[in-house]
């Protein structure tokens, strides 16, 4: 049985028997840790970029609890999502990738993960695949108050797709790159009341509106 709260609002957020605010997707298990310690923390290194880049690449279609099952798996199966070393796969190694049980074996999205390493290191040319990512960071954040208000891409996230496959990325398109400008903060979309929301220090935190005095 679970141990949440009962809500009166389930797409809102849910208080824990820890007393903790979360979305619904949030409040269990391993997908609970992942959102109470990195989801939404910034990334900036490029080694991170990539994995979480390439993480969005193998999700699409897919949930991400099932991701975050294999993520160990995926970092020992591609060198520890090291840009330079996957840029350099060959044919045997396309291979070995998808004879691995323990990750998703779908060779297009193999295939385009060793193709975005070598667009990835071409753009360390103009300060790296970080910094590219990041400099589509909008002016505002989404303020959520329900799960259902949360988009599922933007105006950024379109530009930033297309940006990349003019760079030669593949499987970046506009829902895909909101997914990781969320997981990696560069918009907010923790609900309001979420013990998370603001936790990236990228954004302020909503203060709740105060009632006037009556005089």
């Amino acid at each position: 049985m679970s141990n949440l709260a009962i809500q009166a609002n389930p797409d809102g957020p849910i208080v824990g028997s820890d007393g903790l605010a979360r979305p619904a997707w949030a409040t269990e298990g391993m997908l609970q840790a992942y959102y109470d310690t990195e989801w939404g923390m910034p990334v900036h290194d490029e080694r991170g970029m990539f994995e979480r880049l390439s993480l969005e690449v193998f999700q699409s279609g897919l949930s991400w609890a099932t991701i975050l099952r294999k993520r160990e798996a995926f970092r020992v199966a591609f060198d520890g999502f090291d840009p330079d070393i996957v840029a350099g796969y060959t044919d045997a190694d396309v291979q070995r990738l998808k004879s691995n049980s323990e990750i998703i074996r779908n060779g297009a999205k193999i295939s385009a993960t060793i193709s975005n390493a070598a667009s990835a290191r071409r753009l360390r040319e103009d300060g790296g695949l970080a910094k590219f990512i990041w400099s589509f960071k909008p002016a505002t954040t989404p303020a959520p108050q329900n799960f259902s208000d949360i988009p599922t891409s933007s105006k950024e996230s379109t530009e930033l797709s297309a940006a990349l496959r003019a760079l030669g990325f593949k499987f970046v398109g506009p829902t895909n790159m909101f997914a990781l400008m969320e997981a990696i903060g560069i918009v907010d979309t923790h609900l309001v009341g979420s013990h998370r929301r603001g936790s990236s220090g990228i954004w302020s935190v909503e203060k709740p509106k105060q009632a006037r005095s009556k005089k």
